[in-house]
């Protein structure tokens, strides 16, 4: 059998230089385009070398950790792969954040070089401002005052092939939805270990590098573990060139997927809804035949809008359930065909359905997810043993999310545990809800929350964003209530509507249900 590029790269790259074996089979394949310019495999790793000479020469060394303020653009890729390759901690910080959360990023995961992008220098000009670690402050794309601007910092270090390269880290952190982000951090990763899994994940995308035709598009930020890993990691490690999109809007990817004719991507659910809600003419109107291959994550996503993107795409989705924390499940179109609404089969002994005293759950019967944490890559929430300890037992961890499996070992999720409404003592989650309402054709978005109940101490209110044609009344909040009432149970069901312009979601595509919680919770205390 004939080895792939993959393959042949992998077979003889050292530790943590798969790209400089990409780079030696085909130099001048590009390797990132997108608005801030391109990258050949071969730029791309000799920028890499210089930023580890760079980084050498300042001081750095193996272990050491570097946070990356950045937006999708080709620097994000140069600084992960010399990360990759001279052993440092890399921390990618959502630049999305205020001031003053990301300086407790870089100073909370102990950073000692900080490289800026000129988008966000406001964020970074306040991480700098008190941090007495930070050795090396480099600025992207152009000035950003106390930082050295990135072409100049690069300029006089050789881009050749380093010596002595050893396997870096990473540590993402949490999206902070409950108290400060924490870094999610792992025991240092088996070198064999790191490139089976690269190899594994490069057969379950299909890809075929030695056509040179494979091209992945990076639909969301790059600080997001979905995009970084699934959009670019992955498909760079392999050979594949990457488009990143600088900002995601549904028909700009639309017209990307046809003009660098992409066969595989990243998507969260509310991407999928907003491109269904184009207009038909525009839908139609880009050629996406060259998609082979969409995996999507990260947040739930309705059986409604999953099967109506399985009618437009075809049967290319795969959905992913994991998490910063760790892998848990991935399910392929044919297999969700067959039991719409699960997340994937769990391997063996990965997955436990547990209740609140640590007890294992019947088959069928909902619980919280726990997902093996084995010994070998083991997280740890950075320098907090509480929170550690609270998210697990023994070799398995959770997230917080709740769901049970069926009697063929399939996972299906029924809400997060952080989320549940109380209502009358009744623990009900809003995600069961949420999905009922999305099958509704007057919905565009749509999340349950529980507000005050005098009684009841809660009760259920659905806050609904509308298709763009449909207009707002209280005859239509009836008719959604009677649409719960007929597909659920009675304690189910939402007790009033409110409608809002545009449901509030993170940029990895979660809704923030506590942010609209608390709107309704002010000035209130929750009654236990």
């Amino acid at each position: 059998m004939t080895e792939t590029l993959f393959q042949r790269a992998s077979a003889r790259a050292p530790v943590g230089m798969e790209i400089a074996a990409i780079a030696a089979e085909v130099p001048d394949r590009i390797a990132i385009f997108s608005d801030h310019g391109d990258l050949t495999f071969a730029q791309l790793n000799h920028q890499a070398n210089q930023v580890v000479n760079l980084l050498r020469a300042s001081g750095l060394v193996q272990g050491d950790a570097l946070a990356l303020l950045c937006g999708n653009r080709p620097e994000f890729s140069v600084v992960r792969f010399a990360c990759h390759r001279m052993g440092l901690r890399l921390t990618p910080v959502n630049w999305h954040l205020g001031a003053e959360e990301v300086s407790y990023v870089v100073d909370n995961c102990d950073a000692v070089a900080l490289f800026a992008d000129i988008r966000v220098s406001e964020q970074a000009q306040a991480a700098i401002k008190e941090n007495k670690k930070l050795a090396v402050k480099i600025a992207i794309g152009g000035e950003i005052h106390g930082f050295t601007p990135f072409e100049k910092a690069l300029a006089s270090y050789a881009g050749d092939d380093i010596d002595n390269p050893c396997l870096g880290n990473m540590m993402l952190y949490t999206s902070g939805t409950t108290g400060r982000p924490k870094g999610v951090l792992r025991d240092h990763p088996d070198p064999q270990k790191a490139a089976d899994m690269q190899a594994m994940l490069s057969a379950v995308f299909q890809f075929q590098p030695d056509t040179g035709k494979d091209c992945a598009l990076a639909t969301g930020p790059l600080y997001h573990a979905g995009p970084f890993n699934l959009c670019m990691t992955t498909p760079l490690t392999a050979g594949i060139s990457t488009v990143f999109m600088d900002k995601w809007e549904p028909e700009a990817m639309l017209k990307l997927i046809e003009q660098y004719r992409i066969t595989h991507t990243f998507c969260v659910p509310t991407m999928f809804v907003r491109l269904l809600q184009l207009d038909e003419t525009v839908r139609t109107g880009y050629n996406i035949d060259t998609i082979r291959f969409i995996i999507h994550g990260a947040a739930p996503i309705s059986m409604a809008t999953k099967q109506a993107a399985l009618d437009w795409f075809g049967p290319v989705l795969w959905e992913m359930f994991a998490g910063t924390e760790g892998q848990g499940t991935i399910v392929s179109p044919q297999e969700w065909l067959e039991k719409p609404g699960t997340v994937g089969r769990a391997a063996p002994d990965h997955v436990k359905i547990l209740d609140g005293d640590g007890g294992e759950q019947p088959i069928g019967s909902s619980g919280t997810v726990y997902l093996r944490n084995p010994p070998d890559s083991r997280f740890t929430y950075y320098k907090d043993d509480t929170k550690t300890a609270e998210a697990q037992r023994g070799e398995y961890f959770t997230a917080g999310d709740v769901g049970y499996l069926d009697q063929d070992g399939y996972l299906f999720l029924t809400g997060r545990s952080a989320e549940v409404i109380i209502s009358g003592g009744v623990n009900i989650y809003p995600q069961e809800i949420d999905d009922v309402l999305a099958t509704h054709n007057a919905v565009a978005d749509v999340a349950c929350v529980g507000v005050p109940h005098r009684e009841w101490g809660e009760e259920i209110k659905a806050v609904v964003q509308l298709k763009a044609n449909v207009t707002a009344s209280e005859e239509l909040e009836a008719e959604l209530i009677a649409h719960c009432a007929s597909r659920l149970a009675k304690q189910k069901k939402p007790r009033t509507v409110d409608f809002i312009t545009e449901l509030p979601r993170s940029h990895a595509g979660k809704v923030q249900r506590k942010a609209l919680r608390q709107t309704y919770w002010k000035d209130q205390v929750r009654q236990i």
